[in-house]
């Protein structure tokens, strides 16, 4: 079947009416398609600006069921006046084998030239929609710049007040009173010891204090707010909590002197091991602070502790869970369980990002925990073996060591005390004063350097004792015993998509 739409937004006295639009349509019919059904797609007082319109949208949903295989209209602006729109119709064309003619402007896709002047069209809507987005992006970017606000629903504990900054209209955050209570109790309910998101929730639903949507707490809710600086009063700590995270900061480091809140703008970057806060921005607001920043920062500190503590680390199934690292997208590889014929269980690591959102390729292989176990097993074994090993030729060394050190430095205090016993003699003059203080001065400097290289020294050994310590553990050690000397030998083990592993040791 052949379409045949028209379309006009006014009736005037020098428009093409509908009825000529569909004659000049009929006109550039060819012999063989006269033969065809033609169904007239008409919308009379419409506007070219959008698409919603009775009648063309009863022929695109023709065209979807496959009824339609050409379609002709007067003008291509018929069809729409928004390039993006047009596009993207002429795409739903072209994707249910549909031909478009324009009757007046000889375009039609089925011909080398129509495709030609069709694909042009999709590089200039796509240059208009990145054009459009950048505009949008640069503006926005300004706006928050300055502490304008940027709509979205308001803060809990704050009401919303026009105002003016700068010149422009915009809204500024005033406390709610109401709420302001509920939220000094939140912040110093989970800053307290042995508080958790879950208990505090159970708290304020227990003595009916809701949300401001009228739903019950949860610890994600819970989570966003304690997130939120919108409440701290900003002073130089948080300034650096944020600075250390990444974050680009619009204001300098003096304006935090604790009496404003700030906001964060963006968001994080949740496909690796570790967030990446690099395309997040924070601005300092113009409503005061209401949480002092230490009970502010206490909270942050244990929601991130909580964060690395998470289901991967904190998971029972294998002593390594926590640190095993997807090397084709970054992720924490996780451990699940696949049930054997007798009835037990097998463990293997696989990449969220590939099982559940489809986002990784992952490994070629199944990466089974035991296997990566009793592999990291020996490595460790290994690697305490050669500490251990170091440690006991080095004690043989260090006795030797330290007392050439100590001799050194009772050489060096025997000089300083000639030194002074001269100086304190009435027969030298003041060249030579001058000259003993210079030579006082180096030795005090040789002093201080040996006093620090024996401070090392003995870091050093003791360091080298622990670490010979958890191999005498290693031997013996529990589930926990191993996961904690694990975590402190071992920082990531990156798994490749061949199933090859690389160990990134922190000693």
């Amino acid at each position: 079947m052949i379409a045949i739409y028209a379309r006009q937004s006014v009736e005037r006295e020098n428009s093409v009416s509908i009825e000529t639009q569909i004659d000049y349509c009929k006109a550039v019919l060819k012999p063989h398609e006269k033969q065809e059904t033609v169904k007239i797609y008409k919308d009379q007082g419409a506007s070219g600006s959008n698409t919603d319109r009775a009648g063309f949208k009863e022929m695109i949903k023709d065209i979807k069921n496959g009824s339609i295989n050409k379609v002709i209209t007067y003008k291509l602006d018929r069809i729409s006046r928004s390039l993006n729109d047009f596009v993207g119709i002429l795409q739903i064309f072209k994707e249910n084998g549909v031909e478009f003619v324009s009757s007046q402007e000889a375009f039609d896709t089925s011909s080398v030239y129509g495709d030609l002047i069709l694909k042009m069209l999709i590089v200039f809507a796509e240059f208009e929609r990145t054009s459009i987005i950048n505009r949008i992006k640069d503006a926005y970017s300004k706006r928050s710049d300055i502490g304008l606000y940027m709509g979205g629903r308001r803060q809990y504990g704050f009401n919303l007040k026009d105002d003016f900054i700068n010149g422009i209209q915009t809204k500024i955050l005033v406390p709610n009173e109401n709420e302001l209570q509920q939220i000094v109790y939140i912040f110093n309910y989970y800053s307290a010891k042995n508080t958790s998101l879950r208990s505090l929730a159970k708290s304020l639903n227990s003595n009916n204090i809701q949300p401001s949507n009228g739903t019950l707490w949860s610890s994600s809710k819970l989570s966003t707010i304690i997130k939120n600086p919108v409440y701290v009063k900003a002073d130089f700590n948080v300034y650096s909590y944020y600075k250390i995270k990444g974050v680009k900061i619009i204001n300098n480091a003096e304006l935090f002197n604790g009496t404003y809140g700030a906001r964060l703008y963006g968001r994080t970057t949740h496909n690796s091991a570790l967030d990446d806060w690099s395309d997040m921005k924070l601005v300092l607001g113009r409503h005061k602070g209401i949480i002092n920043s230490d009970i502010w920062l206490k909270c942050q500190l244990k929601l991130d502790k909580n964060k690395s503590l998470g289901p991967s680390v904190s998971n029972k199934s294998s002593y390594i869970s926590g640190n095993i690292i997807c090397g084709s997208c970054g992720s924490l590889m996780t451990t699940v369980k696949s049930p054997k014929s007798d009835g037990s269980f097998r463990r293997y690591f696989i990449c969220p990002q590939k099982s559940h959102k489809k986002n990784c390729c992952g490994c070629d292989c199944t990466i089974y925990a035991d296997d990566l176990e009793n592999f990291i097993d020996k490595c460790i074994y290994e690697k305490l073996l050669q500490i251990k090993s170091n440690y006991e030729k080095n004690c043989a060394l260090s006795k030797t060591y330290i007392n050439q050190i100590k001799l050194h430095l009772k050489d060096i205090q025997l000089q300083q005390n000639k030194l002074a016993d001269i100086v304190l003699s009435s027969s030298i003059n003041k060249d030579l004063l001058s000259t003993l203080n210079q030579k006082a001065h180096v030795l005090s400097l040789e002093k201080s350097s040996i006093l620090n290289t024996l401070k090392q020294f003995k870091a050093k050994k003791q360091s080298d004792l622990n670490s010979s310590i958890y191999f005498e553990n290693w031997l013996k050690a529990d589930f926990n015993q191993k996961k904690a000397i694990f975590q402190i030998l071992i920082k990531k083990v990156i798994i490749f998509k061949d199933g090859t592993c690389e160990i990134i040791w922190n000693i």
